[in-house]
């Protein structure tokens, strides 16, 4: 069955980098656009980026532009995503998800399979 494992998580201080990464099996990897999500507790699940299958395409949230990367690896079945110059408000239980075909960060119900989740903490 298809799994997805994150993996990279932590806790930094603010300013500092954290890499997140995220393994895809059981699944066709290079048919599905990939994308990181994130959600605190009592609010709602937010897109935070997304890459297309090829990875010629990438999408990311206003807030996180210039200083979160994705990128994808087909031939190992994974994603990372760089987060640099990391902000308090970034501290989020971080979440990789697949949807067939292309994705999109604003619709949450295209994605067929979800990670359990990692968790990323800043200290202010």
């Amino acid at each position: 069955w298809a799994q997805l494992d994150e993996s990279g998580g932590g806790s930094v201080q603010a300013g500092g980098s954290v890499t997140l990464s995220c393994v895809g099996t059981g699944f066709r990897f290079d048919d599905y656009g990939m994308a990181w999500f994130r959600q605190r507790p009592g609010k709602e699940r937010e897109g935070v980026s997304c890459i297309s299958l090829t990875g010629g395409s990438k999408y990311y949230q206003d807030s996180v532009k210039g200083r979160f990367t994705i990128s994808r690896d087909n031939g190992k079945n994974t994603i990372t995503m760089q987060m640099n110059g990391l902000k308090h408000d970034d501290s989020d239980m971080y979440y990789c998800a697949a949807a067939s075909g292309y994705c999109s960060l604003k619709d949450q119900q295209r994605f067929n399979y979800w990670g359990q989740g990692i968790q990323v903490t800043v200290f202010p």
